[in-house]
């Protein structure tokens, strides 16, 4: 399955899409899959907040 695009005005139908995919995604999973699933997503958008976090810092 394909990663959603969302559009750059992110509408309520961009969170229902996200939200189908991760159900198809998922729907099969054991639970401990799913907080595998769940905690590397979790763990870029950690990365990608740090990182913007030292863009700003070294642009002061």
């Amino acid at each position: 399955m394909q990663k959603t695009i969302m559009s750059p005005k992110f509408t309520v139908e961009d969170i229902h899409t996200i939200r189908e995919y991760n159900y198809k995604m998922t729907q099969k999973m054991s639970t401990e899959e799913k907080r595998k699933y769940y905690q590397s997503g979790a763990k870029e958008v950690r990365e990608v907040i740090e990182k913007i976090k030292k863009e700003r810092l070294t642009k002061k």
